[in-house]
């Protein structure tokens, strides 16, 4: 995970005490909580550490660079002055504000299973860099074996080493599912956090087998994290971005209000675009969403507001601009809340500093900072995205993963998890799988037993290697066969393939190292915890021998990672064509969806072209995300030949084949399904919302995609959107047509007339006769009757020949 810029100031600790203090007394009092400006900017200045979840958090590496020309304050004079105080008088802040986060959100993807005679399983949390908590609990779900001794076994609920509160395990409540509330003291909690839930169990007075089945407890992921926080007020400074705008430690879903001061024209949609897939990218698993409005600053919270020349932002004293710009400034709103203001002299000054800011944004600093354009030092290539698996060459553990999470140890310890994305166009046809390079070290097993290293690929089993001893008594030759390191581990080596099928476009490899517990028998067995495992960070994943082909339309491969569009990790040859009279929901459409293509690329959108349907002749080479809404989208009549559904308010078609139900066909397996495959098409009107993912052929150049995502009125687009976001719902979009009614999403059909990509020409022909078996069959006839010509003309001429001797 990337690290975000900040350094920690030496006085942060003391202005905090000073800060901590006042919150609590606000608290009591029912007032506002307003930090010193040093304590807030040294919170803000902190080391941001990314969360521990199972999922890939990838922060996009700069591909070009951001020169800051000039950084200034507040212009005190008249005649520069934009800002216009006409906004009303803002509410106070409230003083505290409470929510809860739950366990499985923090990471732990299953409950927490607790083992043994001192069992533990925890998470990390984090606390923003602009709140500080007044208050904390727990509420803690969870169950325990009815085996404990009640007199002799507990549960510890500790924050970073700490005891916040012991759990009585009564044998009258055993067995049952069970919650209660633990009381966090405040004084526990830092900027980064630790929470473990600890077993301490005994079935017996007497000698014990510390591993006894009968020791355990079961911590439901569904118990939250309960905090009261209090606001901090952040100076106006631009080196605390991302921050306060995303703060990595905040595991909750991200959204983030986009301001439209004056007419959104293209450029500035262009530039919005690059900031919100920015966001995107930060968001990670988290999800973004980007509430649009314009002219209107939220009552509560940060925003980014894009603005050009002398509009002015009513309550903001802000420099006119005299060049692309980016300024932080406070909420008029929300007196500890920040806006994040993009202008420039023109549209075109506007999309500068939004690219500038999604590229390198973490290199400006002061409250205004003027730009200059992005010089592009090395074009970008297909397939380079960040966030994706390099095809060039071998990728190395260490690129991937944090070196720490590499490392476990104990008898029951937690998986080491690699999360990766790879390109969803890997052909993976006739390969043996992805090779791995495996390199990994263990505690050598003082006897031959069961334990071993099992390999997972997303929860399926893989491998399993056994984990060897160093037996008492063999010659010291034979022993120094094992390769050690100085800390007493065995180094190991394997080479393993991944089968294709096994991974999606987002994957994870997960490492269990099973350590098999030798008893040594009555009133001997004590529990050491002196076993460990690593995966060596040089190992290797490589896709650099794979080709790219991929079976078209695939609405899979746009949810999971935005293909074909991130084929360009910039979007440089992607185009979005909005609505001529787009509304504020079509527009948070279309920056929910950037902010999913930066999730899935891990690099902002800069490259993006934005039309309106009467220039996408202009945009004919390049693939198309196309959104409508209601009636809005000229596009659904000029294209409905193509289209393979549509809704509007006056009618929803949806064409019906017999493609799931007809058996193989002989002759061509992946044939070209045309308009005229469809058998039937269905009609109907209906009051219910509803909303289609459509994906077929661009009708302007073969071989290009355009994925249509429609509802039948703008309210139901968000919930279309919200289909993709969601982890869970993306899931069933597939296919060429999605259809999503409330929480449920359908997918109709699975059409595909077209591919991208390109094989090699003997695998492409080997390719083509494979899903061609009759004209494989008449080939080989025609090879045979043809081979059969031959060897009868040559045997004739040599009869022939004999004859005339």
């Amino acid at each position: 995970m990337g690290p975000t810029t900040a350094t920690a100031a030496p006085r942060a600790r003391r202005a905090l005490v000073r800060g901590v203090l006042p919150a609590a007394i606000a608290l009591a009092l029912g007032t506002s909580v307003l930090l010193p400006a040093d304590a807030a900017s040294s919170r803000g200045h902190k080391a941001e550490k990314a969360s521990a979840t199972a999922s890939a958090d990838t922060q996009p590496s700069a591909g070009g660079s951001a020169k800051a020309v000039s950084s200034t304050g507040i212009s005190t004079s008249p005649a520069g002055v934009v800002g216009r105080p006409t906004v009303n008088p803002p509410a106070p802040p409230g003083p505290s504000r409470s929510y809860a986060i739950s366990l499985r959100q923090l990471g732990a993807a299953f409950p927490l299973q607790l083992r043994g005679v001192q069992g533990s399983g925890g998470v990390p949390f984090s606390v923003r860099a602009d709140e500080v908590v007044t208050s904390a609990k727990l509420k803690l779900k969870y169950a325990y074996s009815p085996a404990l001794l009640a007199n002799i076994s507990h549960i510890n609920v500790r924050v970073n080493g700490e005891v916040a509160q012991t759990i009585a395990v009564p044998r009258e409540q055993a067995g049952t599912d069970l919650e209660t509330e633990v009381n966090i003291p405040v004084r526990m909690i830092t900027d980064f956090n630790r929470l473990d839930i600890e077993l301490i169990g005994h079935y017996t007075l007497d000698c014990e087998d510390p591993v006894h089945t009968s020791l355990w407890a079961s911590i439901a992921n569904q118990s939250e994290l309960q905090l009261t926080v209090a606001p901090i007020a952040l100076p106006d400074d631009l080196n605390l971005l991302p921050a306060p705008f995303f703060d990595r430690r905040d595991v909750r879903p991200l959204s983030l209000p986009f301001v439209f001061v004056g007419n959104a024209d293209q450029p500035i949609l262009e530039g919005a675009g690059a900031v919100s897939s920015w966001f995107g990218s930060l968001a990670g698993y988290r999800g973004a969403k980007f509430p649009v409005s314009t002219g209107t600053l939220p009552d509560k919270g940060a925003a980014v507001v894009f603005m050009v020349g002398n509009t002015g932002i009513p309550g903001v004293e802000l420099p006119v601009p005299t060049g692309p710009s980016v300024a932080m400034v406070t909420n008029p709103n929300d007196p500890v809340s920040k806006l994040l203001v993009v202008m420039g002299r023109n549209a075109a000054d506007v999309k500068v500093a939004a690219n500038v800011l999604a590229v390198g944004g973490t290199t400006l600093s002061g409250r205004v900072a003027t730009v200059q354009p992005l010089k592009e030092v090395v074009a970008r290539k297909p397939y380079d995205a960040p966030a994706w698996l390099r095809s060039d060459r071998p990728v190395r553990f260490g690129e991937i993963a944090d070196q720490r999470s590499l490392n476990v140890s104990g008898y029951e310890p937690d998986l080491v998890r690699i999360n990766f994305r790879v390109p969803p166009d890997l052909f993976g046809w006739r390969e043996k799988g992805i090779p791995i390079d495996l390199r990994y070290r263990y505690t050598p097993r003082p006897t031959t037993d069961k334990s071993s290293l099992n390999i997972n690929v997303n929860e399926q089993f893989l491998r399993s290697y056994p984990l060897l001893a160093v037996e008492r008594g063999v010659p010291a030759a034979l022993s120094a066969l094992l390769p050690s390191t100085e800390d007493g581990t065995v180094m190991a080596r394997e080479h393993v393939r991944v089968p294709m099928f096994m991974l999606p476009a987002q994957s994870q490899l997960q490492f269990h190292y099973y350590y098999d517990y030798i008893k040594q028998g009555f009133c001997k067995d004590v529990m050491l915890d002196n076993v460990k495992g690593a995966i060596d960070a040089d190992s290797t994943i490589d896709i650099s021998g794979f080709s790219h082909y991929l079976p078209m339309p695939d609405l899979a491969a746009f949810g999971n990672a935005g293909f074909p569009f991130t084929r360009m990790a910039d979007l440089s040859e992607t185009a979005v064509v909005l609505p001529d009279n787009a509304s504020a929901p079509d527009l948070a459409a279309y920056l929910d969806t950037m902010g999913l293509m930066g999730r899935s690329s891990g690099y902002p959108a800069t490259g993006v072209a934005v039309v309106r349907a009467g220039g996408v002749d202009n945009v004919k080479d390049r693939d198309l995300l196309v959104f409508a809404s209601g009636t809005n989208q000229p596009l659904l009549q000029k294209w409905a030949a193509n289209i393979p559904s549509a809704i509007t308010p006056a009618a929803r078609s949806f064409p019906l084949s017999d493609l799931r139900g007809k058996f193989l066909d002989w002759w061509d397996r992946h044939h070209r399904v045309t308009p005229e495959d469809r058998k039937q098409e269905l009609k109907f009107t209906s009051d219910g919302a509803q909303g289609v993912i459509s994906g077929f052929e661009s009708p302007l150049a073969s071989g290009r995609s355009v994925v249509l995502i429609s509802s039948d009125k703008p309210e139901s687009l968000n919930n279309t959107i919200d289909a993709v976001l969601d982890l869970d719902r993306v899931k069933q979009i597939q296919g060429s047509v999605s259809v999503v009614r409330g929480d449920q999403v359908n997918s109709l059909v699975a059409e595909q007339s077209y591919h991208v990509g390109r094989l090699g020409f003997l695998t492409a022909i080997q390719f083509f006769l494979s899903n061609h078996p009759l004209l494989l069959v008449l080939l080989g006839l025609a090879a045979a009757a043809l081979l059969a010509i031959v060897i009868y003309v040559v045997l004739r001429g040599r009869a022939r020949s004999r004859l005339v001797v």
